[in-house]
């Protein structure tokens, strides 16, 4: 069947219009980092007007953690949910729902400011976060279902392309001299809305997916309609039958629940395999690198880190469009291997560059050439591949839920990594004595004392950054 591998016109303002929701999760990911300065300021100052006495910088910390966690709260639960919509509604249709909390969202951090209420911003960061979550397993399984095989690779790669775009534009946005300042900042936080609007208006122009429409709802001339809109030909007998062989199939099975997915030998394996990969994107390391380049370049003697930073977004987008063009030629196993050693081999170096840096001076080189290539190899294969090959793994039947088990298992490490990264925290004891070392954590924690400061090389091995 050689016209069904074509990428018409139709398939592309289908896959593009579902990957706005893949954009909205890279947006709200990257959004709060570069204001969190102002917005800690804002914290403070509507504390101070309802309490008349500064925030407790222990408070502070825990309202920004909460802040930046409660977005992987939300999208936790989001993604968990993702079968009772697809199911019920439909895969379109469930994008189409879900972007009513895209817009209740933006109205809560838009306005949190003009309200005085940090509740508000916090609760708009839940919301956005269950938004988040659905769309990460919406999005995936919608292109998954509308591609055709040999396309199935690099059409689910847009979904990560989609989130890296993101997390650029919230990069770029964040900027002081753009909208991450204090007048601006909540409409940075309530630009989400402008997606959502774009994607209400082209939506209900794509069709729905003709698995679904044959599959779930028995409705094969409506299936084979679409897949001709969607492959520009008639010919889409083949891709009929195929579908028809999984329905049959599929009535012979039983309802597949989540526990099923564990409990049954069939579905066991690729679930375990689901899920691993899914960790293995979380806890690659690829946030702890994101969260402290700016330090890194700093050490470098970089004169501008946010800029330097945002070319880390730039090669993390440039190697998304790499993968795209191979996944297909290399495939999926290979790909995924190749990344996680690359990354591997690209830390160590990091490490021992950070380590040897006040000794070698142009290790600093070693360590800005480490961390474009960490991030290189994570796009081209641990970023994009987990996300799509679990709809690969399963038939119609298991999909919804699998992809909500591999959903919640993304969220719980990104969710474990984002908070855990503000309390690691080791501290260099060497030459320090144990008044200044407790000194060192009394400051930390906004208790410093006048008789005790900690010194230098406490705060330098620790690694603190006002910028992350």
């Amino acid at each position: 069947m050689e016209c069904s591998g074509k990428v018409t016109p139709q398939l592309m303002i289908t896959v593009g219009t579902a990957v706005i929701g893949s954009l909205q999760f890279g947006y709200n990911t990257g959004v709060i980092n570069a204001p969190q300065n102002i917005i800690e300021s804002f914290y403070n100052e509507t504390w101070s007007s309802r309490f008349s006495e500064p925030i407790p910088q222990t408070t502070l910390t825990a309202l920004w953690s909460l802040s930046v966690a409660i977005f992987s709260v939300g999208g936790m639960f989001g993604s968990f949910s993702v079968g009772l919509f697809v199911n019920r509604f439909g895969r379109r249709n469930s994008m189409l729902m879900a972007n009513v909390l895209a817009f209740i969202s933006a109205i809560f951090m838009g306005f949190s400011k003009l309200a005085a209420s940090f509740e508000m911003l916090i609760i708009g960061r839940l919301i956005v976060g269950l938004y988040s979550g659905l769309s990460t397993g919406f999005v995936p399984m919608y292109i998954e279902e509308i591609s055709p095989t040999s396309l199935r690779g690099a059409l689910g790669t847009l979904h990560q392309l989609g989130v890296v775009i993101g997390i650029l534009m919230a990069q770029i946005f964040g900027l002081e001299s753009i909208m991450g300042n204090a007048s601006l900042w909540p409409l940075l936080l309530g630009l989400t809305l402008l997606p959502s609007v774009l994607q209400c208006v082209l939506l209900p122009l794509c069709p729905e997916s003709p698995r679904y429409l044959l599959i779930n709802c028995n409705e094969e001339n409506k299936a084979r309609g679409v897949l001709i809109k969607l492959r520009g030909t008639d010919e889409v007998s083949e891709e009929m039958e195929e579908m028809k062989e999984e329905s049959q199939q599929m009535m012979k099975e039983k309802k597949v629940t989540i526990p099923e997915l564990f409990r049954s030998p069939v579905y066991r394996q690729p679930i375990f395999v689901a899920i691993m990969l899914q960790l293995s994107q979380q806890l690659s390391g690829i946030n702890a690198v994101f969260y402290y380049s700016t330090m890194i370049f700093e050490r470098a003697g970089v004169s501008q880190p946010v800029y330097a930073t945002i070319g880390t977004g730039v090669v993390n987008t440039a190697f998304t469009v790499v993968s795209l063009f191979v996944v297909e030629r290399m495939g999926r196993r290979p790909l995924h291997l190749i990344g996680l050693m690359g990354m591997a081999v690209s830390a160590v170096f990091l490490t021992v560059a950070m380590a040897l840096l006040d000794q070698l001076k142009w290790m600093s080189y070693i360590s800005i050439v480490a961390i474009f290539s960490f991030v290189a190899f994570f796009e081209i294969g641990p970023g994009p591949i987990p996300w799509f090959i679990v709809a690969e793994l399963f038939s119609q039947g298991p999909r919804p839920a699998a992809i909500a088990v591999a959903g919640f298992s993304n969220w719980s490490a990104n969710f474990l990594v984002g908070m855990c990264f503000q309390y690691i925290e080791v501290p260099e004891t060497k030459g320090c004595t144990f008044d200044e070392i407790a000194a060192g954590f009394r400051q930390t924690a906004g208790q410093g004392s006048d008789k005790y400061s900690a010194p230098e090389e406490f705060n330098t091995l620790r690694g603190d950054d006002p910028d992350l």
